[in-house]
Formats: structure tokens, C-alpha cells, sequence
């Protein structure tokens, strides 16, 4: 299998938020797999084994390390897709490492010293969500810390930032300006990116802004895009509000690669 590379643009990642039971997983693999194929577009699947930043302590977590680990293997093996999960603890890195082929520092520990520094020693491709409360340079440091101790190719992904009204507010400007400070590839999270956070039970959000704030980040200078699909999002285990159906993201991809394409032909 070829190594996963944060390039050349465009790329997706995109998947479940969070690994469920129902063969979830391997239908939204499937299709992503014959998406990569018929567009040529490198795809890498994203879900999540714990997502331990929930806002209740009863919401859905996920299968944990080792089942997760077990499922990731799986949709590996049988889609030849790269692979791409998140990390909360240093000491589950090199276990993760050993599976997927994308480690993701979670948003909210983007300046967790340890966790980029382990990530970084396992010479995965490290992928750092920016903090919603992070600047540029702030993505900078993060950054320096992964290249520190190894050769881990690096990407940053921009998610946009929270004022505190539960609402996020993506900055167009911030692709070139974290481009400019630290010399990687800047993707833009387009489902978390449309979250309304901070609500009491969960997250909230609004789906129908995906694709406008895609549209945006694509001329704004953006490397690649994230997205959160599911078959069915409302009844999703995590992110409900802002998971892209799977059965509309053919049509989304198509628009995506249209629009780039236009867009990098009149650059030059």
C-alpha cells in the first residue's frame, strides 16, 4: 500500500465521527473507495475509537482502543483505503501507530507537548487540528514539536474559532497566514467548522452551511477538506447535526474538483 501524503491538492479525508456498530463503517468505506476510484482523488477514511470529549458523560464514546484498532485493521485490509483516527493519551500512540496510517490530534490538545511529541516519533503522517481559540502561529509551535523528533509529515486542519455564542467563525485568511507560519499543507473541516457548540446535551449545528464554507475555503487557499459523512446523520452516534449524507457526497465531490480545477487554472 502507498504511503499516505498530505498532497498533492486536492484530498479528502472524511468518514464517520465515531466508529458504530451496523457495519456503519464499512458501507461509508465502500463508497468512499468507489468515490477515490472513479474521481481519482486520494481519499482517507476518518473515524474515531473513543471520542473522549463528549459533552454528556452517557453519550457514545465508541468501541475503545483495541476493538477500534480491530475495525480501522478491517476497513483497511478490505478498501485499500489509508486509514486516519485521533489520540488523547501519549501512551496509546504507538499502538495506534502500528494500525493506521494518519494519527489526528484532537482540536482541543493541539498544544499538548507529549501527545505531539509521541505522535511525531512514530513517523506516521500527523494530522493537528487547529484549537478553536488558536492563532497561526500558535499551529507553529505545535508543528515544530512533531518535526522535533522525527520526520512525520504534518498537515494542520482548520476548524474554525468559538467567541463563545455557539457559533464558530472560520477566518478565510487563516489558510495562507498557517500556510505562511509553518510551511504545511492547511485542510479545511467543513462539518466541524459548521458545529454550534456549547450547548448543554450536544453539539448542535447547521448542515447547510457545509457546503458554502467549502466553496469559500477552496478559493481561500485550502490543501484538502475533511468532512464528517454518515448513511444516515440524524441518527448518528456523534455530530448528528453536522454529518454530510453519504448518498449526497458524490454530488459535493464533483462540485469540489469542479471548482478547483476552475480555480487553480486562472491562478496560473
Amino acid at each position: 500500500m502507498t504511503p499516505w501524503r498530505f498532497g498533492p491538492a486536492p484530498f479528502l479525508i472524511a468518514g464517520p465521527c465515531v466508529l458504530e456498530p451496523g457495519g456503519v463503517p464499512e458501507r461509508v468505506a465502500g463508497r468512499l473507495q468507489e468515490l477515490s476510484e472513479r474521481h481519482n482523488i486520494p481519499i482517507c477514511f476518518k473515524a474515531s475509537f473513543d471520542k473522549a470529549n463528549r459533552s454528556e458523560q452517557g453519550s457514545p464514546r465508541g468501541p475503545g482502543l483495541e476493538e477500534g484498532l480491530r475495525q480501522l485493521e478491517h476497513v483497511r485490509a478490505t478498501t485499500g483505503l489509508a486509514v486516519l483516527t485521533d489520540v488523547h493519551e501519549p501512551a496509546d500512540v504507538p499502538t495506534v501507530a502500528e494500525v493506521v496510517d494518519v494519527i489526528q490530534i484532537p482540536a482541543f490538545l493541539c498544544r499538548q507537548t507529549d501527545l505531539l511529541l509521541a505522535a511525531g516519533r512514530t513517523g506516521r503522517p500527523v494530522n493537528i487540528k487547529k484549537g478553536q481559540w488558536a492563532s497561526a502561529e500558535t499551529l507553529a509551535g505545535a508543528v515544530d514539536k512533531v518535526r522535533s523528533v522525527g520526520t512525520s509529515p504534518v498537515a494542520v486542519t482548520e476548524r474554525g474559532t468559538f467567541f463563545g455564542y455557539h457559533d464558530l467563525v472560520v477566518d478565510m485568511r487563516s489558510f495562507r497566514r498557517i500556510q505562511s507560519a509553518t510551511g504545511v499543507p492547511v485542510i479545511f473541516d467543513a462539518t466541524h467548522s459548521s458545529q454550534q457548540p456549547g450547548h448543554r446535551h450536544e453539539t448542535r449545528g447547521s448542515r447547510e452551511d457545509v457546503r458554502q464554507l467549502i466553496r469559500a475555503a477552496i478559493a481561500a487557499g485550502a490543501d484538502g477538506i475533511f468532512l464528517e459523512t454518515h448513511p444516515d446523520p440524524d441518527h448518528a452516534h456523534s455530530d448528528r447535526a453536522t454529518q454530510w449524507p453519504l448518498d449526497d457526497l458524490e454530488p459535493l465531490l464533483v462540485e469540489i474538483l469542479s471548482l478547483w480545477s476552475c480555480l487553480r487554472a486562472h491562478a496560473h
